[in-house]
């Protein structure tokens, strides 16, 4: 019904509100909606990461577990001052010193013997001298090391067996010969053109390069030779997750029972 004004006139109702109907997804019909059927003989299966179901190679399968088996048990001093290697600035620069003293190859070496040997023929004094180089070899380095002819020995710290140099360390201490343990025997393999090497020394240096020896040396002396604490530690030891929670448990156990026999209250 209308309202009646003041004066008289009859004021025409509000229009009905128009109830708002509520919108409904459009769906195309060209496009149906087609679920997946992931069940057997249905959709192809999505992508998953199944590098746990892997069964990996023999030769993958050792390394992993030899290297858990080296965590697990507990490892004499002798073996586990291999862990303790140089970081990667002392290992940067050393290899940058190392590389200068690469051994000739076998063509260098045939071209320099057949120049001393055309000075001879002809009668000139040789000229061409036998260049400074690294030495490398396990024999030929223990035999320097023993004669104190080395200057400076640089220990790969993964060699299989380690048997072949867990004694060198040893040894350059007994000579006071500077050492050091660097991670790859493959780093050190490719300064002597081989794939691998145990170890290499340095028993000569230009001019120019003996005070950045020196100054290696004098680290390394201090980091290796002198470093009573590396003979001393034991490596190994560290158990799995589960096992160290075990562990914790049975503290944790230990001392309620014992927080309870002195009548004490531990959260």
């Amino acid at each position: 019904m209308g309202k009646v004004a003041k004066g008289g006139k009859k004021v025409a109702a509000a229009p009905l509100a128009q109830k708002k109907s509520a919108k409904g997804t459009k769906t195309n019909p060209l496009f149906e909606k087609r679920p997946k059927n992931l069940r057997l003989g249905g959709d192809i299966q999505p992508k998953r990461d199944l590098t746990r179901y892997v069964k990996w190679p023999k030769y993958v399968r050792l390394q992993r577990a030899k290297r858990i088996m080296l965590m697990r048990l507990k490892v004499p001093p002798a073996i586990a001052q291999f862990n303790s290697t140089i970081d990667k600035s002392q290992a940067a620069s050393l290899l940058r010193l190392l590389k200068k003293y690469q051994p000739e190859t076998q063509k260098d070496k045939k071209e320099r013997l057949v120049e001393m040997a055309r000075q001879k023929k002809e009668g000139e004094a040789a000229q061409t001298k036998k260049p400074v180089v690294l030495k490398f070899g396990l024999n030929h380095v223990t035999n320097l090391i023993e004669q104190k002819a080395a200057k400076l020995v640089v220990i790969a710290h993964d060699c299989d067996p380690i048997e072949t140099v867990c004694w060198l360390p040893a040894l350059c201490r007994k000579k006071d010969v500077p050492y050091c343990i660097i991670k790859g025997k493959a780093r050190l393999g490719a300064l002597v053109h081989q794939k691998t090497a145990t170890c290499v020394a340095v028993t000569a240096v230009r001019q120019e390069d003996s005070a950045e020896l020196g100054k290696l040396a004098e680290a390394f002396k201090g980091q290796f030779n002198e470093n009573v604490e590396i003979r001393r530690r034991w490596g190994g030891g560290i158990m799995g997750q589960k096992s160290q929670h075990v562990t914790q448990r049975k503290e944790k156990a230990i001392q309620i029972e014992q927080a309870k026999k002195l009548g004490l209250s531990i959260a």
